[in-house]
């Protein structure tokens, strides 16, 4: 199994960058797919996830309206839509698969994760 992310940079506070993940060796469409950003030294922190029913999704409050995610079955691939991004949202981030039902915001329910991607925010 194997996920990878992309679509990372260095933009400036007010952008606008889309992250994909891409699957490879699971069943994509039987898999909640989340997205989490991490800082060095700090705990990974929940970005929002998507189910794969009926595409109900979950976010963290700190991304709320401004953050979406979707994902397209056919390509294996689940997107992370950022706008209006602020300086505090600089992180690492990563894209996780979870074999159950509804988007959860644990860490610990997600079983395969990619190798992250670095988003870089300048005021």
């Amino acid at each position: 199994v194997q996920l990878v992310e992309s679509g990372g940079g260095s933009v400036q506070a007010g952008s606008s960058l889309r992250l994909s993940c891409t699957a490879s060796g699971l069943p994509f469409s039987n898999y909640v797919m989340g997205w989490f950003r991490q800082a060095p030294g700090k705990e990974r922190q929940f970005v929002g996830a998507i189910n794969w029913t009926d595409d109900h999704t979950r976010y963290a409050d700190s991304v709320k309206g401004r953050f979406t995610i979707s994902r397209d079955n056919a390509k294996n691939t689940v997107y992370l839509q950022m706008n209006s991004l602020k300086p505090e949202d600089t992180f690492v981030y990563y894209c996780a698969a979870a074999a159950i039902l509804n988007p959860t915001s644990d860490p610990s329910d997600y079983y395969y994760w990619g190798q992250g991607t670095q988003v870089t925010v300048s005021s």
